[in-house]
């Protein structure tokens, strides 16, 4: 045979050391038609004598050697070994072996922030191994029978997936990674102080507003005006703003504003001044004389718990409530099946931050989003899908296609300028794009 339908052979002549005696007996030919595998840091003995390839070769080097049917799942017993999900079909199989024969390039080269000092160095919250394991949370579980888009059964169909996740990362790096931050950072200006309350919403928005749809309205996160939460990450730059927080009006019954010029810093005076509010902190300080509204009138932050978050800034108590009811500890409580039963998403944003145990979890965020909003998205005759597939399909050149996506992205339509104005960082958006695909060998 030329694949590996039976998971018990596969299983005998993946493991048996003598495999050159178990290929004989089962008849495997492995010349016959090219086969494509999972990524693996080396390739086990045992395959490699099966193949005729050095037991150190990477995987990348055995891709035009070996295939699995694009339609079939992968055997437990060679998920098992190889670390993928075992409904993972070939063609994520294949998306995942071009990833990881670049992981190293990814954190070295790809997932970079700017640091105060205008130089660049690996992100320490955004990595390859949690965008992988969010990836595969993504195309096999998804949210709401909706699926991280791995690419098609078609030859070469993998390419496809291997765009769609460098238009995501194009997104991404511009969004959050090249700051190296997860929750929102405070940034909307008012009256030249940072609103304390920015964290209700900036230039003019409300996130305790963000509804869902009459039809979706069930899954929304309700608002608790007792919920009290600071942001896990902020800016760094001298004078930023300290993270973002919510609370009662019991506790804070007005707000001030974060005044950016303030000299925190100073030994020679009495008492000494020195930079506390939060780690790594050179300037800045809350000054809490007298309320100080946002770009939308709001002094208080009750309820204001529901900011940006993750890889590209989940934001309200749509969003939250929807990762709740599909991944959370609601889907658990109405007895669904669960990825994360114990994370009740609607009290616990922050978690997607927060959490040590599941760091995917900033990722799959951003995902969920871009299956919702991009990979859906189908407008005055511009499809997400198809539009990808074109772009592939004619060459991978030119930016017609990331920049309508980053329009998507920023500004709600694929022919920006549009009601909300034009894109912010265009020309960084599409250099990103071309960066990762460079980075995965396709142009």
């Amino acid at each position: 045979t030329n694949n590996f339908h039976d998971e018990k052979l596969f299983e005998r002549c993946y493991t048996t050391p003598a495999c050159k005696d178990c290929n004989s007996d089962l008849h495997y030919d492995f010349a016959s038609e090219p086969v494509v595998l999972p990524a693996l840091e080396t390739i086990p003995a045992a395959f490699s004598a099966t193949v005729d390839i050095s037991a150190t070769a990477s995987s990348a080097a055995v891709l035009e050697h070996v295939v699995v049917p694009a339609t079939e799942t992968a055997p437990a017993a060679f998920s098992a070994a190889l670390g993928i999900p075992a409904t993972a079909s070939s063609v994520a199989a294949a998306v995942e072996a071009v990833l990881e024969a670049n992981q190293d390039g990814f954190d070295r080269k790809i997932l970079l922030y700017e640091t105060p000092t205008m130089e660049w160095e690996p992100s320490t919250v955004y990595r390859f191994n949690d965008m992988l394991a969010a990836l595969r949370v993504m195309y096999t579980d998804g949210i709401a029978n909706k699926y991280f888009y791995m690419g098609d059964e078609s030859p070469d169909g993998h390419i496809y997936g291997l765009v769609n996740i460098a238009a995501f990362l194009a997104q991404s790096l511009k969004e959050t990674i090249k700051y190296n931050a997860c929750d929102e950072n405070s940034w909307d200006l008012v009256d030249g102080g940072y609103p304390l309350s920015n964290s209700c919403g900036q230039l003019g928005q409300s996130y305790q507003d963000y509804t869902c749809s009459a039809s979706e309205a069930h899954m929304e996160c309700p608002v608790k005006i007792d919920m009290e939460i600071t942001a896990t990450t902020n800016a760094k730059w001298w004078g930023a703003p300290a993270p973002l927080f919510c609370g009662p009006t019991s506790k804070y019954p007005f707000t001030g504003y974060w005044d950016h010029s303030k000299d925190c810093n100073n030994p020679w005076v009495d008492p000494p001044l020195s930079c506390e509010e939060y780690v790594g902190q050179k300037g800045g300080g809350f000054n809490n004389e007298s309320p100080h509204p946002n770009s939308s009138g709001r002094t208080d932050v009750e309820g204001c718990c529901f900011w940006g978050r993750g890889v590209i800034q989940t934001t309200g108590i749509c969003n939250f409530g929807k990762l709740n009811y599909y991944l959370g500890a609601r889907a658990a409580e109405e007895g669904r099946e669960s990825r994360y039963p114990d994370i009740n998403f609607c009290e616990q944003p922050d978690a997607i931050c927060a959490s040590q145990e599941h760091k995917e979890l900033k990722w799959i965020a951003g995902m969920f989003y871009w299956v919702e909003s991009l990979q859906s998205y189908n407008s005055d005759g511009w499809n997400y899908i198809d539009e990808l597939k074109s772009f592939v399909d004619n060459g991978m050149s030119g930016n017609n296609f990331i920049d309508a996506v980053s329009g998507i992205v920023n500004r709600g339509c694929h022919n920006p300028p549009c009601a909300s104005g034009s894109v912010d960082g265009s020309y960084e958006r599409a250099s990103n794009f071309l960066k990762v695909l460079a980075e995965l060998d396709l142009v």
